[in-house]
């Protein structure tokens, strides 16, 4: 594997280089990290406002939108505050949407779950199987997350039973969950090199 432009070396299968422009020496945030931050959390924001769409026949009302990709990107590249930022800060916008705090809070949840562990894991690990190790501990997070998330939330605004909802488990919540995870960990992996090699420029 090659060095990097700033004189690092990665382990063979690294993603990609050291995050070196992610902070100063000192640990604080660098103004390039900051700008990033927030175009990270405007892409999001946009995604889940305007991206969102059924990916389960049958089940029109559980939505997906591509905001967790961004997140899982902003995480492995700036490292795992960076990522709970993305993953927090866009979902305010569902304050003023009718699902409000609600779906502001499933919707953090299920995007937390997943990137916090993806990130930190590649953080201590940066290869490509230390991405993968991540991810997968991150999908399993998450899912469980999402699931438990669902029972408890789900008939506070719902007004179904908690029964109506474990029973949704298998034919909705599961699958669903399940691709809405798998499409935004395959898109991370695919998307990711692209993207830090562009921010590098």
């Amino acid at each position: 594997m090659a060095q990097s432009t700033h004189g690092d070396s990665r382990p063979k299968g690294a993603m990609s280089r050291h995050d070196n422009h992610s902070t100063s020496e000192q640990g604080t945030w660098t103004t390039k990290r900051i700008a990033i931050t927030a175009l990270f959390c405007s892409v999001a924001a946009i995604c889940t406002l305007m991206v969102e769409f059924p990916i389960l026949p049958g089940v029109t009302w559980l939505k997906y939108d591509p905001s967790g990709i961004v997140a899982l990107v902003a995480g492995f590249a700036f490292g795992p505050a960076t990522g709970a930022i993305v993953s927090t800060i866009p979902y305010l916008v569902h304050l003023a949407t009718q699902s409000g705090i609600y779906g502001m809070l499933m919707a953090m949840l299920a995007t937390i779950a997943l990137v916090l562990p993806a990130s930190l894991v590649y953080r201590r690990t940066p290869t490509m199987r230390g991405a993968i190790v991540g991810l997968a501990l991150g999908a399993v997070c998450a899912l469980v997350a999402c699931i438990a998330g669902n029972i408890v939330v789900t008939p506070l605004y719902t007004g179904m039973s908690t029964q109506a909802v474990i029973d949704l488990i298998v034919p909705a919540l599961l699958p669903f969950n399940l691709l809405k995870i798998g499409i935004n960990c395959a898109m991370c992996v695919l998307v990711y090199k692209p993207i830090v090699r562009a921010l590098d420029n």
